[in-house]
């Protein structure tokens, strides 16, 4: 399969076959001709571009076809590395320097001496290492970890990011210093959606590359494929291409792939998630509150059925119909409980036994119920809220809010 425009210049091409890089796209090549162009030229390098976009190819390109290419090469993720032990990873540290540090370790600025180092996600690094950091690159010293000893290192510099860097130093969170010192050389790697015709190439050899590896028949593409693979964003850029390229490689193995298969293996990018927000969240303290309303609504109706009942004449024993009224309240209450699966939550509210009185002149209210239910609670544990709160099932903070709401501080 032809990868590759012989028409670009012999040295654009041999960092391509080298590397395995595939593409036409004329920002890609002029990318590789500036890592190109500077990798004899013992400077700084900062790589920028999003993510999954192949920004790791160009420290190599920048190592192999310089003088430090015989040296190590050390890819260095710094967004994977925790906060805590990132200066011993880098710098190394001595014997004792902290808990675990049974023993002497050498650095990754110490085992690539001479060499070329690539700080992958230079912009996730903390503070306290992007000053150590400045160091390195102003003069060639560090100071391992726990050590009062000066040391030097001949090391050159790649890194990358995806980090908008100009807007993490205006908000504090990258040296400007070091940005400039880091970016003496800037290469701009484009995303997959600007590579135009580089999409289909890079479909076919990660097809062709799934096939091998696991023996499967091969796809192939129709051109309405292509076009649907062409249409496509790709905001993962080539590594979400060649997750799904792979998927399609094995589900459609040895078919004509078209671009109503294409489209079963891409995300719904009509499909968008909106975090809840906490009103909108489930909790369990929330259940409590809207089960109780529940409660003090039925203790209320029950109410206004036994005065309609005492006040038509339809019970001879009004003493004996509260009772009963009462206990009925409290065997509804325990089956709305069990309802919402708590079976051995006995009811908090305690529901007393009504007395026989004439109606009020206004008639209670569902507000006066639970308002006359938290006090009786606050009374019962001596004006303790904590203890109140817990009895009625409720967080102290509601309990809190429900009391100054009621005036009852």
């Amino acid at each position: 399969m032809q990868i590759n425009d012989v028409t670009q210049p012999a040295e654009v091409l041999q960092a391509k076959q080298r590397l395995g890089i595939v593409g036409n796209a004329p920002a890609l090549t002029a990318a590789i001709m500036r890592a190109l162009q500077v990798a004899p030229i013992d400077m700084s390098v900062l790589v920028i571009g999003e993510s999954g976009s192949g920004k790791e190819f160009f420290p190599k390109i920048i190592h192999n076809f310089s003088p430090r290419k015989h040296n190590k090469y050390i890819a260095v993720n710094c967004g994977a590395i925790p906060e805590g032990t990132i200066d011993s990873e880098l710098f190394g540290h001595e014997k004792g320097a902290f808990t675990s540090a049974v023993s002497a370790r050498k650095g990754y600025f110490e085992e690539a001496n001479g060499g070329t180092i690539f700080l992958d996600e230079v912009g996730e690094l903390p503070l306290t290492t992007q000053a150590r950091l400045l160091r390195v690159l102003e003069s060639g010293e560090y100071i391992k970890v726990g050590s009062s000893e000066v040391q030097k290192t001949n090391i050159r510099i790649v890194a990358a990011t995806n980090v908008d860097m100009a807007k993490a130093v205006k908000d504090g969170k990258f040296r400007e210093d070091l940005y400039y010192r880091l970016s003496g050389v800037l290469i701009p790697v484009p995303p997959l959606r600007d590579r135009g015709n580089d999409i289909v190439l890079l479909a076919r050899k990660f097809a062709s590359d799934c096939a091998d590896k696991y023996n499967l028949p091969p796809v192939n593409f129709t051109d309405s494929a292509k076009k649907e693979l062409l249409a496509y964003r790709w905001p993962g850029n080539v590594r979400q291409l060649k997750n799904v390229i792979e998927q399609v490689a094995i589900f459609e193995a040895g078919t004509e792939v078209t671009d109503e298969a294409v489209k079963k293996y891409l995300p719904q990018t009509n499909v968008s998630f909106t975090p809840a927000t906490v009103e909108d969240q489930h909790t369990y303290e929330r259940e409590r509150e809207v089960l109780f309303k529940m409660i003090f609504q039925l203790q209320h109706e029950i109410a206004e059925l036994r005065k309609t009942i005492i006040n038509n004449g339809f019970v001879k024993n009004p003493a004996q119909k509260a009772i009963t009224a009462g206990n009925s309240t409290e065997s509804k209450i325990t089956s709305i409980l069990k309802y919402h699966g708590n079976d051995d939550i006995t009811p908090s509210v305690t529901v007393e036994t009504p007395v026989i009185t004439p109606p009020p002149s206004s008639p209670t209210t569902l507000e006066d119920n639970e308002k006359e239910t938290i006090r009786r609670a606050l009374e019962r544990n001596d004006g303790r809220r904590g203890a109140a709160a817990k009895e009625l099932k409720i967080s102290e903070r509601t309990l809190y809010r429900k009391i100054r709401d009621y005036g009852l501080e």
